[in-house]
């Protein structure tokens, strides 16, 4: 099913539901209780191929919610690279809710991953969180990906390479406040179980961005150092897809 959600500040936001194609055994809770909201890198969207290869590994586990964030693909508005993005997943949130299930888990990817942190933190009411790839902290420059992204995002020309060879449209103003930061988010999503994975070979943020949100977060969070990934959706194998619907199909129960 597809249609187009509406922001609480009127943006329209693709999205598409899948009802999940898991059998269940006696150890595992019913498929029609756990809805698995995607929420995609920067420079994703809901059809893009490794965004639907996401959809498909966890809906062995239960039904999936994917969406496009505004200023990517279909969808309305401009990106603010992690900001008001928070809405675009509430609307999603609340649209996956209206079909029954009893439990949501956010899925998160890079953006996405600090996305679904600020989301459990602001909004709560989500079951599981799992942030794939996250930063944890802003205007990190420190590796070549990094600022080749600030460019893209800061600088006329760079939004031009966005709007036409990424169809990403991307806001020209600047933070105003700044986002709460994922660091400072993570403390906040307890009770809610939180899952952090990251590659050891991520070329856009290294291993002290995961250490530092585990950290922030204390007990009530795990962490995944995946041996050989790269970063976010494309990097994630098949297996490691496979663990996290485990993970979020026992933990959000």
């Amino acid at each position: 099913m597809r249609t187009f959600l509406h922001t609480a500040d009127g943006v329209s936001i693709d999205s598409v539901y899948d009802p999940g194609t898991v059998v269940n055994d006696a150890s595992a809770p019913p498929a029609r209780d756990l809805v698995f909201v995607v929420a995609h890198g920067f420079t994703g969207d809901v059809d893009r191929p490794h965004v639907r290869r996401v959809a498909a590994a966890l809906a062995r586990h239960g039904a999936v919610v994917t969406f496009s964030f505004r200023g990517h693909g279909a969808s309305g508005g401009r990106s603010t690279v992690g900001d008001r993005e928070v809405l675009d997943l509430d609307a999603a949130v609340g649209w996956a809710r209206g079909f029954g299930h009893a439990h949501v888990a956010t899925v998160g990817f890079s953006m996405g991953g600090s996305v679904v942190l600020r989301h459990a933190a602001l909004r709560r009411g989500v079951d599981a969180v799992v942030s794939v790839s996250s930063p944890a902290r802003w205007y990190y420059r420190g590796t070549a990906p990094m600022r080749r992204l600030h460019w893209l995002v800061t600088r006329p020309e760079g939004r031009l390479v966005g709007r036409y060879g990424l169809r990403t449209r991307i806001h020209h103003r600047d933070w105003d406040p700044v986002p709460l930061s994922p660091t400072e988010a993570v403390p906040r999503i307890a009770p809610a179980p939180l899952l952090i994975v990251h590659g050891d070979q991520d070329g856009y943020f290294p291993l002290d961005h995961p250490r530092m949100l585990a950290s922030a977060a204390g007990d009530t969070a795990e962490l995944w150092l995946e041996h050989g990934m790269g970063h976010a959706e494309h990097a994630a194998p098949d297996d490691l897809l496979a663990r996290i619907g485990d993970w979020a199909a026992f933990r959000a129960g």
